[in-house]
């Protein structure tokens, strides 16, 4: 069984930067989209950032300019660099990809999260 596990999230204050990592393991065959949700109190889960095999990257508007995602596929690994960070980013993120584990379909796969909390 296939797991994503996430890492750097924190408290850090406004205008300040953080760097996410999410590493894929277990039994994978093949991975297609790596990608950053969050979800903030309240609010649905949304979709921040993705990277698909083929480099096409897409970032939700707000954090355009702000954030980078990058992916080191034989790492099984994805990042998000997160900078000029507003009280808005506040929310928990969530790893998610798109994989072939030991099965013949790709399924969604999801990490633990982890807390980003940006002060003002």
């Amino acid at each position: 069984q296939a797991q994503l596990v996430e890492s750097g999230g924190g408290l850090v204050q406004a205008g300040g930067s953080l760097r996410l990592s999410c590493v894929a393991s277990g039994a994978i065959l093949a991975i297609n989209e790596m990608g950053w949700y969050r979800q903030a109190p309240g609010n649905e889960r949304e979709s921040v950032a993705y990277i698909l095999n083929d480099g096409t990257i897409d970032y939700k508007d707000s954090v355009k300019g702000r954030f980078t995602i990058s992916r080191d596929n034989a790492k099984k690994t994805v990042y998000l660099q997160m900078e000029s960070l507003k009280p808005e980013d506040t929310a928990v993120y969530y790893c998610h990809a798109i994989l072939q584990d030991d099965s013949i379909y790709f399924d969604d796969y999801w990490g633990q999260g982890t807390q980003v909390t940006v002060s003002s």
